[in-house]
């Protein structure tokens, strides 16, 4: 089975401020799905995230809602084109008000390094050298 499309949802808790923030890391957002209680934000084709105030986002679960700032629940990894592309789109959030929380990883074959969002939810990027083969 192979599926077509990606729809991560996020916990927000201010979404002016989030759509600011990843708009600032040069970002857009579907406006189609977009309202004051979600945001469709388009990460590539077909690769979306649904932020979701923390009110709205408690109509799809029971569950209570993890404060991400405190435990991890969930860790975003995207690919990268290059070392200096993963570079830039940290310090570019950090400038925004993300948080670094650990140092960039060289493995050789992978460098990787990621930031910690507004709501404390963790992205993070991955440049293979060689992504079509390791990959499959």
């Amino acid at each position: 089975m192979q599926h077509q499309m990606i729809f991560v949802n996020l916990p927000i808790k201010d979404m002016g401020r989030s759509q600011a923030f990843f708009r600032a890391l040069g970002y857009d957002f579907n406006p189609q799905f977009t309202n004051e209680q979600g945001a469709c934000l388009v990460l590539g084709e077909n690769l979306f995230v649904m932020l979701l105030v923390e009110e709205f986002y408690k109509t799809f679960t029971d569950k209570a809602i993890a404060d991400a700032k405190k435990t991890s629940e969930v860790l975003v990894c995207l690919s990268a084109q290059s070392r200096e592309e993963i570079d830039t789109l940290v310090a570019k959030a950090v400038a925004a008000g993300a948080t670094a929380p650990r140092p960039p990883q060289d493995h050789g074959f992978m460098y990787g390094h990621g930031f910690d969002d507004l709501d404390g939810h963790t992205w993070e990027f991955a440049y293979m050298v060689d992504a079509s083969k390791a990959l499959g």
